[in-house]
């Protein structure tokens, strides 16, 4: 689905300009794709000048937001200089040829430590050295992407901030003492800050679109089986996508063309050229793309009704169900409904019709979701990911125990103690292939779910549906949150992984603290392209974004 670039290489008899720092931050701050392209063909920068330009950004500012783990300095400059001297004309360059981008650090770059945000993986002469790239980072560097760098995340990409026990802690970029969520807090930082031009970011409940939210920035959760994951180190296989993270929607269409392809090792991308929108997906950007079309507000987010992570298996009683879905239950906080109907009211003006009423998703449509089980299934997730993707030395959980003397992370093999016990069940592991309960806990509920889900689209005729990414702004991580070490924003959002529909996180506004508002919009499976236009229209006419003033010296540098 890639779209090629033309040849754009600095020729080889001229030297490249000389530019003044104010000459290149002008040009380079907040710049996008097409813009970079263009500069490139009019031979104004080379691509060593704009990779050292964002080394240099990395090392006056990441000190303080730590958005980067790992910074492959030598590498991105090879890869920069390698590009510099391809002879123009000889063949068409790939999509992102020349555009530096960062990569989560549960991604594998081969010869680079996964480290998945876990101090665990970094033991010295046990780390998680990737054998190869994972998929979408073989198509990332086929098309020309120069990889700057591992974002920090926080443990197995488990936690609604983004606090790494390998790491740290990354700082929102538009204020270091609040959170930019998580789990791809580290990835937001950097493309929001101008470390990067853009990046990947991975989702099992929320954690591409409410980082997005918290930054001003565009997320996307496609269609699950559009993008492989294969080479991602899983939460929970069953729940994880992974997608572009980005300043401008044209940016994350492209890197979405690039990223998405059917691939051998996930096989729940088989048939999905078939079935998705063609690309390129610039194609579907168009300014009217909101006039005239429908989008219901669901009933259960406003309500601030929960829907458990990893969900509740069939065995669990409706009591302790819903006392579970109760705990995990998070209140739209007043100041966030006033920014979302602010937004409301501009997707009016643009000439949609949103529909707000009890009816749209109501608290049944959460309790079904809430019954997608998936908890048992993700030391399976763990093992497939070590078996492909792990070390010489452990290819298995049981691997990296006997080799290391202690276990893995408890979320990723399924001995969590508030998801392996609800109420008196205990969910013991299982492989989903062969459970004879896997389509009471997990394939059944997730079918009525999707149903339920459609027929509100059909009978309200919707174009898809439309909320805040996030039931709070972001918070501040100086203070105590609810009267401990905060967690991060949360949301209500995991349900979208449940169904694996396609969703867009779009920069709804800002707060009167100067934090950033984020909206969602969700709709039909495949039709990624349809809300990558609601995304567009929306960005052109309303023009939210703006950069973040950064600092260099800050208030918790190295905080953990």
């Amino acid at each position: 689905m890639a779209v090629c670039a033309p040849s754009v290489a600095f020729p080889a008899e001229a030297k490249p300009p000389v530019h003044s720092a104010a000459e290149m931050d002008r040009d380079l701050m907040e710049v996008s794709i097409e813009q970079l392209h263009h500069y490139y063909a009019q031979h104004r920068y080379t691509v060593t000048q704009v990779v050292n330009w964002y080394l240099d950004r990395i090392s006056r500012y990441n000190g303080v937001y730590r958005a980067l783990e790992q910074v492959f300095e030598a590498d991105a400059r090879a890869v920069a200089a390698r590009e510099d001297a391809e002879a123009p004309g000889v063949s068409m360059h790939g999509a992102l040829w020349g555009v530096p981008i960062v990569i989560k650090a549960n991604t594998s770059i081969e010869g680079k430590v996964t480290t998945d945000g876990w101090a665990g993986y970094v033991v010295p002469g046990h780390e998680l050295l990737a054998p190869r790239d994972a998929t979408i980072v073989s198509r990332l560097r086929a098309a020309g992407a120069i990889i700057l760098g591992h974002t920090n995340m926080p443990d197995f990409a488990n936690a609604d901030t983004n606090r790494s026990s390998s790491f740290g802690r990354t700082g929102n970029a538009f204020d270091v003492r609040f959170s930019p969520g998580g789990s791809s807090g580290g990835t937001v930082t950097a493309i929001t800050a101008n470390l990067a031009l853009l990046g990947n970011g991975t989702d099992t409940g929320n954690s591409i679109r409410m980082p997005a939210a918290t930054s001003a920035l565009i997320g996307v959760f496609p269609t699950r089986g559009l993008v492989s994951i294969a080479g991602i180190a899983p939460l929970d296989w069953l729940l994880d996508n992974t997608g572009p993270i980005a300043r401008t929607v044209a940016d994350a269409a492209a890197a979405l063309d690039v990223m998405a392809a059917e691939d051998p090792l996930d096989p729940v991308t088989s048939g999905s050229a078939d079935k998705a929108q063609h690309g390129p997906y610039l194609q579907y950007l168009k300014a009217d793309a909101l006039k005239g079309k429908r989008f219901g507000v669901p009933a259960f987010i406003l309500q601030g009704i929960g829907v458990p992570f990893h969900g509740t298996p069939a065995a669990v009683s409706e009591l302790a169900a819903a006392k579970q879905s109760a705990e995990q239950a998070v209140a739209l906080d007043p100041r966030t409904r006033a920014a979302f109907m602010r937004a409301v009211e501009e997707l009016r003006a643009l000439g949609a019709t949103v529909v707000m009423d009890n009816s749209v998703l109501p608290e049944s449509f959460a309790k079904t979701a809430a019954r997608v089980s998936t908890y048992a299934y993700v030391r399976e997730g763990t093992n497939q990911f070590l078996k492909q993707f792990g070390p010489a030395e452990y290819h298995s959980a049981a691997d990296y125990e006997r080799v290391l003397g202690a276990p893995l992370g408890a979320p990723i093999v399924g001995t969590e103690p508030a998801n392996a016990q609800i109420g008196d069940v205990t969910i013991n592991q299982r492989i989903l292939e062969t459970d004879p309960d896997a389509d009471n806990n997990f394939f059944g509920p997730r079918r009525h779910a999707l149903e339920i889900y459609l027929e509100t689209m059909d009978r309200l005729h919707l174009d898809g549906y439309v909320y805040p990414a996030i039931q709070m702004p972001p918070v501040d991580e100086t203070m105590a949150q609810d009267g401990r070490l905060s967690e991060g924003p949360h949301s209500a959002t995991s349900w979208v992984n449940m169904l694996g529909v396609p969703a867009v996180v779009v920069v709804g506004g800002f707060y009167d603290s100067g934090l950033p508002f984020g909206m969602e919009f969700s709709g039909r499976r495949f039709r990624d392209g349809d809300l990558l236009g609601f995304a567009y229209a929306w960005e052109q006419a309303t023009h939210h974004r703006h950069p973040p003033v950064l600092v260099d010296k800050g208030l918790l540098p190295n905080a953990r």
